[in-house]
């Protein structure tokens, strides 16, 4: 069983403003890299990121994440410390994974607002993914975290964005209220920018936590797997995300220079982003 806590000393928070790293499954044939860049605002870092293989029995796993936190860290810092010890504790993960998934959402969002230490008065989106012995590929995510897949060079966006607009009938259906104001994105109540949200305990009554999820045969066509915050994906489509990673063989080089053009783009956001590379190919260095 995989224990709560940070995986491989990979804790990423406000202390630092930039963080970057590296590693690859057992047998070397899936490597991955993040990259980690605190934004403009006068904040901690809110981004925190998970990377890792873990081994259970005879399964090797690899857990990907980001969690983009707001009003606060707290949130994201628990998501990475709990979520996916979470998912693997329900006892159907090997058979439906889907179920076991839906549930640890669920599950950890009603743990962070139940606290009595008011963990749960800000807020964090979610993008995970889960790689089983190299082979399927479970995504799921809440808010506008992302995943894009690359097969044969071809962008697939593996999430849905959940933004107040798409989702407006929800929030109204539960007595909220979206905002459009000139120059400004779409908030609900005039607060929140997403619609589905791990905590933010004085929106939960308008929000969801239950996450949309896609899974995956991982074939020899799909080269790279991108996990990245909306500091990201703010500036960059998911093509040029593709095509900037699939010039870099090393994941970690890739995954500073989508951070890297992102910046240069004029993103003011925490940037955060994982690239999980399937194979090694003759890409330049």
């Amino acid at each position: 069983m995989v224990k709560p806590g940070c995986f491989g000393g990979q804790c990423v928070g406000g202390e630092s403003s930039s963080s970057s790293g590296r590693g690859r499954s057992h047998e070397g044939n899936i490597k991955y890299g993040f990259s980690l860049v605190k934004g403009k605002a006068d904040h901690p870092m809110e981004d925190y990121h998970v990377a890792k293989f873990v081994q259970i029995e005879e399964h090797e796993l690899g857990l990907f994440a980001i969690y983009d936190g707001h009003l606060g860290d707290d949130v994201p810092s628990y998501l990475q410390k709990h979520l996916f010890a979470k998912i693997l504790e329900e006892e159907e993960f090997w058979v439906d994974p889907r179920q076991a998934i839906t549930k640890a959402y669920e599950k950890t969002d009603q743990t962070i607002l139940s606290n009595s230490s008011n963990l749960g008065r800000g807020g964090s989106t979610a993008v995970t993914a889960i790689l089983i012995n190299g082979l399927r590929l479970w995504v799921a995510n809440v808010g506008d975290s992302r995943a894009v897949l690359s097969r044969g060079g071809q962008a697939i966006q593996m999430t849905i964005d959940h933004e107040p607009n798409t989702e407006r009938g929800s929030i109204e259906d539960r007595g909220g209220f979206v905002s459009n104001m000139p120059g400004d994105v779409a908030r609900v109540n005039g607060q929140l920018a997403v619609s589905r949200a791990f905590g933010d305990k004085s929106l939960k009554s308008h929000l969801r936590s239950d996450p949309d999820i896609l899974d995956i045969n991982v074939d020899v066509n799909c080269d790279i797997l991108i996990l990245a915050s909306d500091g990201l994906w703010k500036v960059m489509s998911n093509q040029d995300a593709v095509d900037i990673a699939r010039r870099i063989k090393d994941p970690q080089k890739a995954a500073k220079q989508l951070t890297a053009e992102a910046l240069k783009r004029d993103s003011k956001d925490d940037i955060s982003c994982v690239v999980v590379r399937f194979r090694v190919s003759n890409l330049t260095a």
